[in-house]
């Protein structure tokens, strides 16, 4: 039973701490409309999004207003289009990325994910035709996101696969050089990738989904910085413990999934179609009061990137994933703390006054929910580099049984301290310094698979 007490907290929450749905995501399987030719396959794609989403924005804005909590981002994730395209040419694939941004554009969402593919045991044919087309895929495309899984703690690491998306990576932000290297912005790679992720870029319709979902993403980073601030207000920082702030969060957190799963129910109802999960990850925006970094300093750490920073994101990730779970029995997707450099404010301005770098964002990934995410770095940083980066980052998934990712954006033209902007929710940084570039490309050389990590004799 929920209590008075949380009721008008909740409450505050949606009237003074700018509560709402980050994102409801229908997943739609496309698989039945693959034929012989590229160009029906596309026009067929667009029919059923269609009408499956014909009223999917309404519908969410309808139920918003009903409740006064706002639906942010209106977003759609379809079945891996590797699977949907399988047979087509490079070209064919880009007429399907341009048929989901036409579907996308009809029914008025914000983003479409699913230009993705599975990748960690093994290229098919069809798969290297699709990562061929992701330059000029999401160069011609505005809503389109790509995704590619290389890594699985069952399957280990596909380094032929790390080694050709890092080419990818540099010929896609070479591809959207007048927006400075935007494409790769809409680029991600994963270890673990979650079939039911309602987070871009991200997002994709898993092969083991229904054939229609409504999945929702909640968020509240603000909120759960006011709520932190407001215990230490109430009972002085020298009397309160990390574990009781740790509490907090989770009380928190327990009533923004409640309101995120009462939105994501009533759109599923009104569409007639299931409900899929609530995924409950802290996702920071650009605004100011909107951010994760926010949290850090609250928590104690003057500095975002100081010693104790990663033992501080440990412990967020864990008391987020503790109050979700206690508040739903249909948590998914990623569910926990997002720290992507563009999209959080706080974050930016560390790495711009030199507190926050590369390395130790990588420390701190190893126990939040993505990974390295909208990390902008020199243009110049070779495909070889880029590649050991992922790699790193996705080892770090495929050991810890953990969905890792990288989303790495190589500005053209820029160098490490220079400023990028791409502007919404996008965000903006300077950028990065890699250190050591070009001084892994034998390793990336080699090839081959990194082997699963051993599932017995664990200590």
């Amino acid at each position: 039973m929920i209590r008075s007490d949380q009721i008008l907290k909740t409450v505050e929450m949606i009237q003074k701490e700018h509560l709402d749905v980050r994102a409801v995501t229908m997943g739609i399987s496309l698989l039945d409309c693959r034929t012989g030719s590229a160009e029906q396959t596309a026009q067929n794609m667009v029919d059923k999004i269609r009408r499956y989403a014909g009223s999917f924005v309404e519908t969410c804005n309808r139920i918003g207003a009903k409740y006064g909590i706002p639906v942010v981002n209106k977003r759609i994730s379809v079945t891996p289009i590797a699977h949907v395209g399988a047979g087509f040419s490079s070209d064919g694939f880009v007429l399907l990325a341009q048929a989901l941004d036409r579907a996308a554009a009809e029914v008025g969402i914000d983003i479409i994910g699913g230009f993705s593919a599975n990748v960690e045991k093994g290229i098919s044919v069809g798969d290297a035709q699709l990562i061929a087309a992701v330059p000029e895929a999401l160069a011609t495309t505005g809503k389109v996101c790509s995704s590619i899984n290389a890594g699985s703690t069952r399957h280990g690491l596909n380094m032929d696969a790390v080694a050709l998306l890092g080419r990818t990576v540099k010929d896609l932000a070479a591809a959207t050089t007048a927006s400075n290297g935007f494409g790769a912005a809409k680029f991600v790679v994963f270890s673990n990738q979650p079939g039911d992720n309602p987070f871009m870029a991200g997002a994709i319709h898993g092969l083991g989904e229904a054939e229609a979902v409504i999945n929702v993403g909640v968020s509240g980073p603000g909120v759960i910085a006011r709520a932190l601030e407001r215990k230490i207000n109430a009972f002085g920082a020298e009397n309160l413990g990390l574990g009781d702030l740790a509490e907090e969060i989770k009380q928190a957190t327990f009533r923004v999934t409640r309101c995120g799963e009462l939105i994501g129910r009533q759109v599923a109802e009104a569409l007639e179609l299931p409900f899929g999960v609530v995924d409950l990850s802290l996702a920071p925006t650009p605004s100011v009061g909107d951010s994760v970094g926010e949290i850090l300093k609250i928590l104690g750490v003057d500095e975002i990137g100081a010693p104790g920073s990663t033992a501080i994101v440990a412990m967020l990730n864990d008391a987020v994933k503790k109050g979700g779970s206690f508040a739903s029995s249909s948590v998914g997707g990623l569910s926990g703390a997002f720290i992507p450099v563009m999209e959080d404010a706080e974050l930016a301005a560390a790495v711009q006054s030199g507190c926050l770098v590369l390395e130790k964002l990588e420390a701190m990934t190893c126990v939040c929910s993505v990974g390295l995410d909208m990390i902008p770095v020199p243009g110049d940083t070779s495909a070889e580099t880029l590649a050991a980066i992922m790699a790193d980052e996705l080892m770090i998934g495929v050991i810890n049984s953990k969905t890792t990712a990288a989303r790495l954006i190589p500005v053209p033209g820029k160098k490490a301290g220079e400023f990028v902007s791409f502007g919404g929710l996008f965000g903006e940084s300077v950028v990065l310094p890699v250190r050591n570039t070009g001084k892994s490309n034998r390793f990336i050389q080699f090839g081959g698979r990194i082997p699963a990590p051993i599932h017995s004799l664990k200590n």
